[in-house]
């Protein structure tokens, strides 16, 4: 029997932890914060206990809790390598009344073009704005081709472990919280730079990939395109619990919800950012369901039908797109077999270099974002597109959100944490 079925044993309630980003990237260390939770609007990556008799009754995020103590175990022996240095960075401040309390850091090449293009760069979980370029590589290509690169940065009085929180609701809706923050901040920018506002884009990792679609969602007229990487669709997780769930690949709802969702976030009627979706089919922290539930959400408002779309194979990943009514590429999701969680790098190229959650698959997808972008030259296509069946993509059918009552005393969670060596 191994740590966590011995803790199952013990412990007969739910325990709820939420880490994205964190599949053993980080360890979790003694007298870490572990504390109950009475709310919905906590921190991704705290670790929230469900049972205290005070609470009310909450959702419950996990099916179970050997499951559970398995991934929280498996954090102790992840320790997070050091950050290679990245590009440099002048920070950005005095950008506005910045609700959602975040951080930023600009990236200007010495070559700047006139009107330059502008690209925003959104890290992951217990990543920084310096470490994930250091990983991607933005600020060389920048340096390269004459394009503004910004990365908001997550404060850890917002989040313990530097997640954006694209599962509150107050940091997602347009005109509020860190959604607010990192749109003053694009505004900023683009006044200082002369960037041309019709060249803006948006990448992210995780829950940078969440926040990415969140801007996209909220301020689709502020950007031509978007990259979406290990993410989730916007406005399905109001909840610590419930993202949670989502990242797992429960409870996501059906895709006339999902462009629901979409539709509601802004008031937008002009064109609408093309977008890029990437994933891993290995990825466990956030299950590739995922992707298949962002394209589903923007289908509608490009005007596309699910079942016509082109596939074709490249170096490393499968890429099925949908064109809309004028020949563009509306939705492009790229699928890299085998690969887990994070960031698609070739160290090959130069660009960027692996660390956690930067994964050197010889698919460089800072290269093809910004060669979609128009930002660098277009790469050889290396296959001939076919024309997709109907049958290669199919909506995904909803799972029914899965609740269950809390019970239990706190000694028996604390038993559980220290069998698991979490908790002395």
């Amino acid at each position: 029997m191994d740590e966590g079925e011995g803790a199952e044993g013990r412990a007969s309630m739910m325990l709820t932890t939420l880490f994205l980003d964190a599949g053993a990237s980080f360890p979790i260390e003694r007298g870490a914060e572990i504390f109950v939770q009475c709310s919905n609007q906590s921190p991704l990556g705290t670790f929230h206990l469900l049972s205290h008799p005070g609470c009310r009754h909450q959702e419950a995020a996990l099916r179970s809790i050997s499951d559970t103590i398995r991934r929280l175990s498996k954090l102790r022996a992840g320790v997070a390598t050091p950050e290679p240095d990245g590009g440099v960075f002048a920070s950005v401040a005095d950008f506005g009344s910045n609700p959602g309390a975040l951080d930023g850091k600009v990236h200007v090449p010495l070559s700047l073009k006139s009107k330059p293009a502008l690209v925003v760069v959104l890290h992951g979980c217990t990543q920084t704005a310096v470490g994930y370029d250091a990983g991607s590589g933005w600020t060389r290509l920048a340096d390269e081709h004459g394009f503004v690169a910004l990365f908001p940065q997550q404060r850890h009085a917002n989040n313990a472990n530097l997640c954006f929180n694209w599962f509150h609701p107050g940091d997602i809706t347009r005109g509020h919280g860190e959604a607010h923050s990192i749109r003053q901040m694009i505004h900023y920018v683009v006044e200082r730079y002369r960037v041309d506002e019709q060249r803006i884009f948006v990448t992210g990792l995780s829950a940078g990939g969440a926040m990415a679609n969140v801007m996209l969602a909220t301020y689709p007229e502020v950007f031509a395109g978007g990259a979406i990487i290990a993410g989730l669709p916007y406005g399905t997780a109001a909840s610590v619990p419930q993202a949670f769930d989502r990242m797992r690949g429960h409870g996501i709802p059906k895709a006339a919800h999902l462009q629901s969702l979409l539709r509601s976030a802004s008031s937008h009627q002009g064109r609408w950012p093309s977008i890029s979706i990437w994933h891993g089919t290995s990825d466990t922290t956030v299950v590739h369901s995922n992707a298949r539930a962002i394209a589903q959400q923007w289908m509608a408002v490009h005007k596309l039908d699910s079942r016509h779309s082109i596939l074709e194979d490249g170096k490393g990943y499968s890429l099925q797109t949908w064109t809309d009514g004028e020949g563009r590429p509306a939705i492009k999701s790229y699928t890299i077999q085998g690969m887990a969680h994070g960031t698609p790098i070739d160290a090959a190229s130069g660009y960027g270099h692996p660390a956690p959650f930067m994964l050197d698959r010889r698919v460089s997808s800072t290269e093809i974002i910004a060669g979609a972008w128009g930002l660098i030259a277009s790469f050889e296509r290396q296959a001939e597109p076919i024309e997709a069946r109907a049958g290669d993509f199919r909506p995904m059918p909803p799972i029914p959100n899965e609740t269950q009552p809390v019970s239990g005393v706190q000694k028996v969670i604390e038993d559980a944490l220290r069998s698991a060596g979490l908790m002395r």
